[in-house]
C-alpha cells in the first residue's frame, strides 16, 4: 500500500514536471526573442545614433563652409570697397593731371569698352596719336562694360586716360524671343557713362567713341569747331565724324559738311543740355535694345538735326564684335578715313547754321541737273555736273540705292544721311548725286516750273 502511493507520487510529479518543462521552455523562448528584439533595439539605437553623429558631422561641416563663405563675402565686399576708392581715386588723379585748374575742355573723349582688349589697344593708340598734343582740351576717359581683366589691365597701363568701370548685375528682360541681350547691356552702360561724365565729372560736351575706331589727323579739330555750332545752333542735336555713305567711291571734298535729319553715331559729340532731356526719357525706357535707333526716334531727336562730314573723321575696324560683323564687308571695311589735315579754324561754318543751311542746300539742288526713268543711273554718268534723282517711296530709294551701291536701310522712316528726304553722295567723279524723296522740293522751298 506505502508503496502504490509512493508511485502515485512520482506519476503526479511527473504529470506536475510536463507543464513546468513547457513552462520554462516557453519562458526560454521568449526570453531569446526578447534578448533578440533587445538586441536588435539596442543596434537599432547605434545605427541611429551613428546617422545622428553623421547629421553632425554633416550640418557642422555646411556650417563651417557657411562662416566660410560670408567671412569669403566680407573679404569681397571689402575689396570691391577698395577697388571702388582706389578708381575714384585714380579719377580724381587722372581728371586734375589731364585736365589742370586752367584748362576748360571743349569735350570729354569717352572710349566703351567690354572684352576686347586687342581692339581697345588699337583704339587707344589711334587717339593717343593725335591727343597728346590737345590732352588738356580733349581728356580722355575709357568706361568697361563688365570685369574683364584684360581689358581692365589694358586700360590701367596708360597713364594718359582715366579708367571707370560699369557693372551691370540687374537681369535682362528682352523685348522679343531671341533677342541678344548684349544690346540692352550696351545701352545701359552708354546710360551709366554719359551719366558719369556729365554730372559726376560736370563736363560740358562729351565725344562718344568705341573700341574698335580709329582717328583722323584732324579729328579734335573737327569737334572743337562743332563745338561751336553745337552751342550756338539749338536746331544740331549732336555732331558725328561718320557718314554712312563715305566708303571711297562716294566722297571727295574732306572740306565739306552736311545737316541731316538721321543720327550717324560711330564717333559722336553731345552736349550736357541735350543729355539733361534724354537721360531721364533713357532711364525709364524699359525696352531700350538698340540706344542709336532710340536716338533716331522722332520722339527723340524732335526734329533736331546732325551735322556730319561728307570724309569720315574714324574708321570702324570691328569686324568682331555684338552685331557679328553686320555690314562691314560692305558698307565698312570701305571707308575712307580722312588723311587730311584740314585747318578748321580757318573755315567759316556759318552755312551750317539752320536758316542759312536751307538756302545753302537748296542752291546745290537748282544746280543739279533732273534725271528721270530706268536708265537714271546710265544718265546720270553721262553728266558732268551735279544730278538729282526722284525716287516716288522708300521700295523706289531700296531700288535706286542698290544699283548705286549705298545704303538701303531707313530707320523710323528716314533713309541714312537723308536731309529732307535727300540722300547726296559723289558718283565716280567730284559730281554730286542727289537722291529726292516725293515732297523734298518743297521742303526746300524749290517751286519748279
Amino acid at each position: 500500500m506505502g508503496k502504490c502511493c509512493f508511485c502515485d507520487y512520482r506519476y503526479l510529479l511527473l504529470i506536475a514536471a510536463v507543464p513546468f518543462i513547457y513552462i520554462q521552455m516557453r519562458l526560454f523562448v521568449t526570453q531569446s526573442q526578447y534578448a533578440d528584439r533587445i538586441a536588435d533595439a539596442i543596434e537599432a539605437e547605434h545605427q541611429c545614433t551613428r546617422q545622428t553623429r553623421l547629421l553632425i558631422d554633416q550640418i557642422s561641416l555646411q556650417q563651417e563652409r557657411l562662416l566660410s563663405l560670408e567671412e569669403e563675402r566680407k573679404r569681397q565686399d571689402q575689396e570691391c570697397r577698395q577697388l571702388r576708392a582706389l578708381v575714384q581715386d585714380l579719377e580724381r588723379k587722372g581728371l586734375k593731371k589731364l585736365v589742370g585748374d586752367v584748362q576748360v575742355p571743349v569735350a570729354a573723349v569717352v572710349v566703351m569698352a567690354c572684352n576686347r582688349a586687342d581692339y581697345l589697344e588699337r583704339t587707344i593708340k589711334s587717339i593717343l596719336k593725335h591727343q597728346s598734343s590737345v590732352a588738356s582740351k580733349y581728356p580722355l576717359f575709357i568706361s568697361q562694360d563688365g570685369s574683364d581683366p584684360s581689358v581692365r589691365s589694358k586700360a590701367l597701363s596708360y597713364d594718359e586716360l582715366t579708367y571707370m568701370q560699369h557693372l551691370d548685375y540687374e537681369p535682362v528682360h528682352t523685348e522679343r524671343p531671341g533677342e541678344l541681350i548684349a544690346y540692352y547691356k550696351i545701352a545701359r552702360h552708354y546710360k551709366w557713362a554719359l551719366d558719369q561724365l556729365f554730372y559726376k565729372h560736370n563736363f560740358s560736351r562729351v565725344i562718344i567713341l568705341e573700341d574698335d575706331m580709329e582717328i583722323a589727323p584732324d579729328f579734335f579739330d573737327y569737334f572743337e569747331a562743332g563745338a561751336y555750332l553745337l552751342d550756338s545752333d539749338k536746331t544740331i542735336m549732336a555732331i558725328s565724324s561718320w557718314n554712312d555713305n563715305g566708303q571711297r567711291q562716294f566722297v571727295h571734298d574732306p572740306h565739306v559738311l552736311y545737316r541731316s535729319d538721321f543720327f550717324p553715331g560711330l564717333g559722336w559729340m553731345l552736349s550736357k543740355s541735350t543729355w539733361d532731356e534724354l537721360s531721364p526719357k533713357f532711364f525709364f525706357d524699359q525696352k531700350i535694345t538698340y540706344w542709336d535707333d532710340w536716338l533716331r526716334l522722332k520722339e527723340n531727336h524732335r526734329g533736331r538735326q546732325f551735322i556730319r562730314p561728307e570724309v569720315c573723321r574714324t574708321y570702324n575696324f570691328g569686324e568682331h564684335g555684338s552685331s557679328m560683323g553686320q555690314f562691314f564687308r560692305q558698307y565698312l571695311e570701305p571707308i575712307k578715313l580722312n588723311d587730311v589735315k584740314v585747318n578748321w579754324k580757318s573755315m567759316d561754318l556759318n552755312y551750317l547754321v539752320e536758316d542759312t543751311y536751307v538756302k545753302h542746300f537748296a542752291d546745290m539742288i537748282k544746280k543739279a541737273t533732273p534725271v528721270h526713268g530706268t536708265d537714271a543711273i546710265l544718265k546720270a554718268y553721262n553728266i558732268d555736273g551735279d544730278v538729282r534723282i526722284q525716287y516716288q517711296g522708300k521700295s523706289d530709294f531700296e531700288r535706286i540705292a542698290s544699283q548705286f551701291g549705298i545704303f538701303e536701310e531707313w530707320k523710323d522712316g528716314v533713309p541714312r544721311t537723308a536731309y529732307k528726304g535727300i540722300v547726296v553722295f559723289r558718283y565716280q567723279t567730284q559730281r554730286r548725286i542727289f537722291l529726292l524723296g516725293p515732297d523734298s522740293l518743297q521742303q526746300l522751298g524749290i517751286e519748279e516750273a
